[in-house]
């Protein structure tokens, strides 16, 4: 690999040659500044899709740090000695290199590596990650776009409106920005509804200390009440009745009836019906003239124009998509309460204002804004259906139907208004200014984000000017590829690629982890719509996403066996001086036990594992964790034919420890607080490094399977200090 690494400033960084070999890089580097760019990674984490927009114009799961990526792709290609932290604020363009991400998620390799000018080829085995990634990085005409917008918008955004409005006591016509739903079940020993309220409270603030103000509504005449969020005791305004605002018939897994006092099992009272539960209308909130909003409960015109949608969707031919749904881990919750098919996530409402929106997206003469705006409208799927619910004032108002990870039936699901106001959140309109207009700016002046001191605090800063701007004539083939296009994008197995052997400098990704979380299974919601939109043909022949060989899976030694297929085919097109640098981390042993295997049997070695922040801050399975992990690990690999290897004997972890504990302590020193899991991380990684350079895999794994002691003994060492330190 050549090192020269060139600048608008200065035309090329004397390498420093490292001791190991003569070509190492800068992510090799101990003093590789992983507790910087975490702390710049950390503010990109908390708004995401405002700091990097470009990569969230639609939904991916995972999606990972552009700042962290930057650092990788920078560190990869940019020799020993090079300060990588310095070289993230400079103009730097690395126009003679090629990198190559096999799991390209949405685009975080592909688009740091444009953005610093080096040539880029992505390939995942998700058709709906492929064509939001082509989305995100195709060259597009902002007028064309905008054009396009508002002619979708004369044509259908009165008609979808139409179906969102409440008429005032003067008379006046109001909008309403979200109707406010809650699932019925027929009591079995009575047969009178029950709602399956947790709390007649629906509607709170997000700091509910600081703005106490709540709306319940009454379960006696479903009257909405303003009560404070804690209230035990309210007293209708209408009917006069008192009643406790915090209990409700459901309580857990099981339903009390208010009418006979019979409590019953939820789950499976749902499936004795052999189809979904039933939902009834109790509020909505409205957009008042003024712009101030108001809650009310539904009425029998609220009733009489959903009436009217249902019979409208029951007159229009081809309306929607009707494909089952798989049973999978993600996938069985749903299809435990009935839901069969994909379309039975809406109701008919939504369903007939998704068609009348899909059918005008069809329309489209020039391809390129046909996939723009089909990819918008999947992208607005998420917040309009009936397993998404209301976060409340304070915040964006509609949480999407992905928040836990999986299909979770949604008990008191939110009805949102899908072409949307200016209150509106998760709507069309919102979200081609939230998405597409703030990702056009992106590509247009690509920006990094600083952390400067003024007046003794701290503060961001966005630098413009470092980077070429995004937008390009994609290569769909190799040959277009290698015939100079800049960006080559495919879909399919990446054990298996049409890249030539021994011409990729780099490769950077983020492989998927050995888990329960299967993305193919949830992208299939999106997958089934824009097969309806674009056609069943090409990468969308198939109703769904699943396949046979992608990496993600359950079974340990099933992932083993397909990253490691992946990563030989890795080795095959990488260069014999190039570096395989992927983010991983894990909680369960057998997860680290398969990353070695994988890498080791694929012909490679760790020569450096440097910890950095990990995806978002604010993800919920995060917060639901009781230790949970805000660290990724950068495994830095090369192959194994160009590297020492060794022999232990007694001296690995008098290797291990001294590496761990100056990661650590690099980290308490700028300041970032570290989880139990968090340590286990960054131990785990320096014991494979030193593992992966055995002469045999199978030595290395008996190594690692014996180690368990030492490794507990390690991280407990590591908590205890902390704790004594953070006493102290």
């Amino acid at each position: 690999m050549n090192h020269a690494t060139r600048t608008s400033i200065d035309n090329q960084i004397t390498p420093v040659v490292a001791p190991e070999f003569s070509w190492a890089c800068a992510l090799e580097d101990p003093a590789f500044p992983f507790e910087k760019v975490s702390d710049v990674a950390e503010l990109e984490s908390w708004r995401k899709e405002i700091n990097r927009p470009i990569y969230h114009i639609h939904k991916w799961w995972a999606q990972r740090l552009g700042t962290v990526f930057r650092a990788i792709t920078l560190g990869a290609l940019s020799p020993s000695g090079t300060d990588i932290f310095d070289a993230l604020y400079k103009p730097i363009r690395l126009d003679e290199f090629v990198v190559f991400d096999p799991f390209m998620g949405s685009g975080t390799t592909i688009g740091e590596a444009a953005k610093l000018g080096a040539r880029a080829i992505g390939r995942d085995i998700n058709p709906v990650a492929h064509f939001l990634v082509r989305n995100a990085l195709s060259y597009h005409n902002r007028e064309s776009v905008l054009n396009e917008y508002k002619s979708i918008e004369s044509d259908v955004a009165d008609k979808i409106r139409a179906f969102y409005k409440s008429r005032l006591p003067n008379g006046q016509e109001a909008d309403v920005l979200y109707y406010f739903w809650v699932k019925t079940l027929e009591c079995p020993c009575c047969n009178k509804d029950v709602d399956l309220f947790s709390s007649r409270i629906f509607a709170r603030h997000a700091y509910p200390k600081r703005y106490p103000q709540a709306q319940a509504v009454c379960p006696d005449c479903g009257e909405i009440n303003q009560v404070r969020y804690d209230d035990e005791s309210a007293h209708c305004t209408s009917c006069q009745k008192i009643f406790d605002p915090q209990s409700g018939p459901a309580k857990g897994q099981k339903a009390t009836c208010p009418a006979c006092n019979h409590t019953f099992s939820i789950a499976p009272t749902v499936r004795s019906t052999d189809a979904p539960p039933k939902h009834r209308l109790y509020a909505k909130l409205i957009l008042l003239p003024d712009g101030s909003k108001v809650y009310k409960s539904a009425n029998d015109e609220d009733r009489s124009l959903y009436e009217k949608a249902s019979a409208m969707l029951a007159e229009r031919p081809n309306a929607y998509p009707v494909v089952l749904i798989e049973p999978g881990y993600n996938t069985n919750q749903a299809l435990n309460y009935n839901y069969k098919y994909w379309h039975e996530m809406f109701n008919d409402r939504q369903l007939l204002c998704l068609s009348i929106l899909s059918e005008r997206i069809k329309a489209i003469s020039d391809p390129v804004l046909r996939d723009l705006f089909a990819c918008l409208f999947s992208g607005t799927l998420e917040f309009n259906n009936m397993f998404a619910s209301y976060k409340g004032e304070g915040t964006g108002a509609v949480r999407h139907m992905f928040a836990h990870h999986i299909l979770k039936p949604e008990r008191v699901p939110l009805e949102a208004n899908l072409w949307g106001t200016s209150k509106s959140s998760g709507s069309f309109m919102t979200m081609f200014k939230g998405r597409i207009c703030r990702a056009l700016d992106y590509a247009e002046k690509p920006f990094e984000l600083q952390i400067r001191t003024k007046d003794g605090k701290k503060i961001t800063e966005k630098i413009f000017g470092l980077s070429e701007p995004l937008g390009f004539d994609l290569a769909s083939e190799y040959a277009d590829f290698s015939a100079g296009k800049r960006i080559y994008l495919s879909c399919g197995d990446s054990s298996h690629t049409d890249i030539p052997e021994k011409s990729v400098d780099a490769i950077v990704t983020d492989p998927p982890f050995f888990d329960n979380v299967h993305y193919s299974q949830l992208a299939d919601f999106f997958h089934v719509w824009q097969r309806h939109i674009l056609g069943e043909n090409g990468q969308r022949e198939r109703d769904s996403t699943r396949y046979v060989l992608e990496v993600q899976n359950a079974d340990v030694s099933l992932f083993t066996e397909r990253l490691a297929a992946v990563w030989a085919e890795a080795h095959r097109v990488l260069k014999d001086d190039g570096v395989l640098a992927f983010t991983y981390h894990h909680s369960r042993p057998e997860g680290w036990h398969s990353v070695l295997q994988a890498i080791m049997t694929s012909g490679f070695s760790i020569t450096a594992a440097q910890p950095i922040k990990a995806e978002m801050s604010v993800a919920m399975p995060k917060h639901q964790a009781k230790e949970p992990i805000d660290l990724d690990v950068v495994l830095v690999c090369r192959k194994r034919s160009q590297l020492p290897l060794h022999d232990w004997n007694g001296d690995l972890w008098g290797t291990v420890r001294p590496v761990v504990a100056d990661q650590v302590r690099r980290f308490q020193e700028s300041g970032r607080g570290l989880s139990r899991n968090d340590l286990r991380v960054i131990v785990m990684a320096q014991l494979l490094r030193q593992l992966s350079t055995s002469h045999e895999p199978s030595t290395a794994l008996a190594l690692l399977e014996s180690s368990n002691t030492e490794i507990e003994a390690t991280i407990e060492s590591l908590h205890i200090e902390k704790k004594s330190k953070r006493k102290g």
